[in-house]
């Protein structure tokens, strides 16, 4: 499968450039990174804090923007993440989502939204 992982080398090449051209690989541990993603997670939700559902609508197109690029920021360190871990991220995501298949059947869990182990034995 791995569709996006051409976009996910293309992402990974340009954020090496950019880290390489400031010298900046000497601070991308994978511990430091993985606290830049975490950062960059929750300035994302600051702009969903107070809303009723964060719609586009809801946010407008200022915010959606501001949005949008804090997405790219979320994205970026996991895909350096990723490379300093030597992950291939969309072979992770296959691999995630079969466990989840198993984990979440859809004939059982279908427009239910409870975790798995809430879930009556069969």
């Amino acid at each position: 499968m791995n569709h996006g992982n051409n976009h996910l080398h293309e992402i990974r090449a340009l954020a090496r450039t950019f880290v390489a051209e400031r010298d900046w690989g000497q601070f991308h541990t994978p511990k430091n990174l993985s606290s830049a993603l975490s950062v960059e997670a929750a300035e994302l939700l600051e702009h969903f804090q107070w809303l009723k559902t964060g719609t586009q609508e809801e946010l407008g197109a200022d915010k959606l923007t501001q949005v949008r690029h804090e997405m790219a920021d979320v994205l970026v360190y996991l895909v350096l993440l990723a490379d300093q871990l030597d992950v291939d991220l969309g072979a992770a995501v296959e691999e995630k989502m079969a466990l989840n298949r198993a984990k979440y059947p859809a004939d059982k869990v279908r427009g239910d939204a409870r975790k798995y182990h809430e879930y009556p034995p069969d």
